[in-house]
């Protein structure tokens, strides 16, 4: 099947399966993102292991469950942020982990353990507190949430468009050979723009408030891009994994938001 199709049919269940969770219940996005986190981090292992790393397994991803959990738990009103003190534990368990494995890498191993937890899991758990539930200015309380998506896709699209069509100057080609400028210049004016028409709907954010969040998007989601081709090359691999098709892995697909969710979140407290 040609790669264009594929991407096409899988970007499309893809859209509908983010969005989806967004409208049914905050509940079932925190599940979905649960299953990308774990299935994040066992293609994070994967990578690791070309890199001759390899962290606990098990350990690793209890940990990221318990950090996820907590995380949206805390997030949700459900616990305390007292509770998020238990997050001291983790280094050392993990490092009581490494005394009954031998490897011969027991401190890189934990270091990379601790990497793919704050690298891939705590920016996905964070897209959770995009939720407000008790905001009244919008006609839906996940609006901030759709919206970082949309700008994030539509700049995605218009980058790859755009960088395919007229790509000369190359952004950084040593780790990514494919990004150029004018491709980020063509998807920045669509971010831009998608950002400006959205604020007539997701009334949380003013029109120019909804430009600053695009800013944050189109910049460091670029930069999560860069990240994960850095890994790849690294590690000698094109792409992550092979979940979806013509995409890639989980990783190769939410690169962008990993970076960006920790940044927007940052600003999108400050501007509630």
């Amino acid at each position: 099947m040609n790669n264009f199709i594929k991407r096409t049919i899988t970007g499309t269940f893809f859209v509908i399966f983010i969005i989806g969770s967004v409208l049914l219940c905050p509940w079932v996005f925190a599940s979905l993102f649960l299953l990308v986190s774990v299935g994040g981090m066992l293609e994070y292992f994967r990578v690791m292991a070309r890199l001759d790393l390899y962290p606990a397994r098990a350990a690793s991803l209890l940990a990221s469950i318990l950090v996820y959990a907590g995380v949206v738990a805390v997030m949700t009103g459900l616990l305390s942020p007292d509770y998020l003190r238990a997050g001291f534990l983790i280094v050392p368990l993990l490092l009581i982990a490494e005394l009954f494995r031998n490897t011969g890498k027991p401190f890189s191993n934990v270091a990379a353990s601790l990497l793919g937890i704050t690298w891939i899991v705590l920016p996905l758990a964070l897209l959770n507190g995009f939720f407000n539930p008790e905001a009244d200015r919008g006609w839906i309380h996940g609006g901030a949430l759709l919206g970082f998506f949309l700008i994030l896709w539509i700049y995605d699209s218009g980058a790859y468009i755009v960088g395919s069509m007229a790509g000369k100057r190359k952004m950084l080609e040593r780790i990514s050979p494919g990004k150029s400028w004018e491709g980020f210049a063509g998807g920045t004016v669509a971010g831009l723009l998608t950002a400006y028409m959205i604020s007539a709907s997701f009334l949380e954010f003013s029109s120019l408030e909804w430009m600053l969040v695009a800013l944050v998007i189109i910049i460091f989601g670029t930069l999560g891009d860069l990240i994960e081709s850095m890994l790849k090359r690294s590690a000698g691999i094109k792409d992550s994994g092979s979940l979806l098709p013509g995409h890639g892995g989980i990783l190769d697909r939410f690169d962008a938001v990993l970076v960006a969710a920790p940044f927007v979140y940052l600003i999108i407290s400050f501007l509630r």
